[in-house]
């Protein structure tokens, strides 16, 4: 039972920030409590951080893992600048994460991460815990370790096991911290160790430990009540982008009546869609991990040649070695999907990072003139959306498609409505099966060619990367076919633009001060941002594009309504520099590379200083 002595702070949302070794299980506490909210019927987004490298420096700042969740009402849109409520486990932990903490905040501390070892190792000589600089926090230490030993002191598995558990102790504690019964983790760890009875009661019953403690200790005196959301009826999930992603290429699949065939190499942080879809046998999914990236979409041209759903995933630095492959399926026309999870880069980079650096290599690099389809997906929840439009392009317009996402929505979770297969779109290919004098480069009224699989005597024809005739689709090298199918490579994409949806202003008024125009994982930040501006009675309003190339064709009126346009970007200005190419107005670049989400207080004021200026 709750002790009816605590008291309660309502709020209406909260932001918590978790971190510790990346061995701590940091990762498995954050999702665990984001699934937790949305089970409570709150709205919630987070933003997981860890290392690049596989084994860390345990103790260090660099080895430090974190997880950041915003969950609450309606109002619950970017991750938040601050946090209300840190958690840490060591004083690396610590020292990475105490600078956007909130004055007046809680900290949680694991009193055992803050002995000698540990604090020689984060560079403190002695703990910061003590220091009068925290006197305006609520500083609560709990020996974690300690006591998740000691409820576990009748287990038989091993101590090193038994600390093993203290995130779970952690999760108790949080979650009596923020007044709820912590069911569903309860049930996810039955259920996860299940063939292991001795790991699964000592893991309850640190759970359990925790939630108790907090319960009964008098040193914590105060809990949180948060309110739940007002949520749309229906069921809901909590789902991450690349979850998302994969979600949406079965429903494309099962729609649209063609296998999935999804071709990949592994590479951080698009490889939870590969592991993710090979859970899906039972409807048709087949996946192939391949030895390298240029195996992978050349495995991937070779299904939508046989008629298969054929859809290849990649970060920046795999998207740079498919460019010749994807060259290959531009020429030959055929329907493949292209999933790019960006991360900071160039080269190795930031592997766990996020960023937003490869549009203009999706729109510009490859050699010759090969335009094709660029999509950006804007949230956890809107990948499964995009991914399914990036398959109804691909097949409608026989066409290879890059769809963008990143590494903060990506490994972001959020409330997802479930839908029914009724819901979706249909997904119409130009597939035929018999047909009289058959030409390989016939068009149809999108000047997409025709879809023919092999096997059928009807349509016997010849493909590869050479220059075609603009019907017959024999090898040319005649200067006036190239120049006509280059033509018609361009026209074709051109008109994907008639058949998407008109742009639409998301949050403000048609005209006004300052149109702010977002693409990709910007658009809550921008979102959050503009909601406040308009309610201090700022003229200020939000586009956000789903469709970067090409653009939506009202897209140009819309942008002439405003005296200023700013676009905010994880990247040094690469919409910024589509935008003026294009429509010749001096639009003013936000640009961040942190690896880290813009933040919203950086990106208020700055349009605060463009209305005054």
């Amino acid at each position: 039972m709750i002790n009816k002595e605590k008291t309660k702070i309502k709020k209406d949302s909260i932001v918590i920030k978790f971190a510790g070794d990346s061995g701590d299980g940091i990762q498995l506490i954050g999702y665990k409590f984001t699934y937790g909210a949305a089970f409570n019927k709150n709205k919630a987004i987070n933003f997981p951080e860890f290392p690049s490298e596989i084994r860390s420096p345990r103790g260090t700042v660099a080895g430090v893992s974190s997880f950041q969740i915003h969950f609450g009402d309606e109002d619950v849109l970017a991750i938040g600048d601050e946090y209300d409520v840190l958690v840490v486990m060591n004083a690396a932990a610590f020292k990475s994460s105490i600078k956007n903490l909130k004055k007046r905040g809680v900290i949680i501390a694991n009193k055992d991460g803050f002995d000698s070892k540990n604090l020689k190792l984060a560079g403190y000589e002695t703990s910061p815990l003590e220091k009068e600089s925290l006197k305006d926090y609520m500083v609560f230490e709990i020996p974690v370790e300690t006591l998740t030993v000691e409820a576990l002191k009748e287990t038989l598995i091993s101590k090193t096991d038994k600390e093993r558990c203290k995130n779970m102790f952690v999760l108790g504690f949080v979650s009596w911290l923020f007044n709820r019964q912590p069911e569903n983790t309860d049930e996810f760890i039955k259920s996860r160790f299940s063939k292991d009875p001795e790991i699964r009661d000592a893991n309850l019953k640190a759970l359990w430990a925790g939630y108790n403690y907090g319960d009964t200790t008098e040193s914590i005196a105060v809990q949180y009540d948060v309110p739940k959301a007002k949520l749309k009826k229906g069921r809901y999930r909590g789902i991450m982008g690349n979850h998302a992603i994969a979600l949406g290429l079965v429903a494309a699949s099962q729609k649209s009546g063609l296998p999935l065939l999804y071709c990949s190499y592994p590479i951080t942080p698009a490889s939870d869609i590969l592991k993710f879809l090979s859970g899906y046998l039972n409807f048709g999914v087949k996946t192939f991990q391949a030895e390298d990236e240029i195996a992978a979409m050349c495995a991937a041209i070779g299904g939508a040649y046989g008629g298969a759903l054929a859809v290849t995933g990649t970060s920046g630095p795999g998207l740079a070695l498919k460019v010749e492959s994807i060259n290959l399926a531009v020429m030959l026309e055929l329907p493949t999907v292209i999933i790019n999870v960006q991360r900071g880069g160039p080269s190795t980079g930031l592997p766990t990072k996020t960023e937003q650096s490869d549009l203009l290599f999706a729109l510009y690099g490859r050699p010759g003139d090969s335009p094709l389809p660029i999509l950006a997906a804007a949230s956890p929840s809107d990948c499964f959306y995009m991914a399914y439009e990036a398959c109804k392009i691909a097949l409608s317009f026989m066409t290879p498609v890059i769809l963008l996402s990143d590494s903060y929505i990506a490994n972001g979770a959020e409330a997802w409505k479930f839908l029914s297969i009724e819901e979706l779109p249909e997904l119409p290919t130009t597939m035929i099966k018999k047909v009289e004098n058959y030409q390989p480069y016939a068009r149809n009224e999108y000047m997409s060619r025709y879809w023919a699989v092999p096997g059928n005597p009807y349509t016997i024809h010849r493909i590869g990367g050479l220059e075609k005739s603009p019907v017959s689709g024999n090898v040319s090298y005649f200067s006036e076919d190239h120049q006509k199918m280059t033509e018609i490579r361009k026209q074709k994409i051109e008109n994907i633009a008639r058949n998407i949806p008109s742009q639409k202003i998301e949050l403000g008024e048609e005209d006004g001060d300052i149109l702010l125009i977002g693409w990709g994982s910007t658009h809550n930040v921008i979102k959050s941002v503009t909601k406040e501006l308009i309610e201090e009675n700022k003229k200020v309003s939000h586009l956000h594009l789903s469709y970067i190339h090409p653009l939506p064709e009202n897209l140009g009126n819309l942008i002439k309504r405003f005296k200023k346009v700013i676009i905010p970007e994880m990247n040094t200005g690469q919409l910024l520099k589509i935008i003026r190419e294009k429509y010749l107005v001096d639009a003013i670049g936000f640009n961040r590379v942190y690896g880290v989400p813009i933040k919203q207080g950086e990106l208020k004021q700055f349009i605060l200083e463009q209305l005054n200026s």
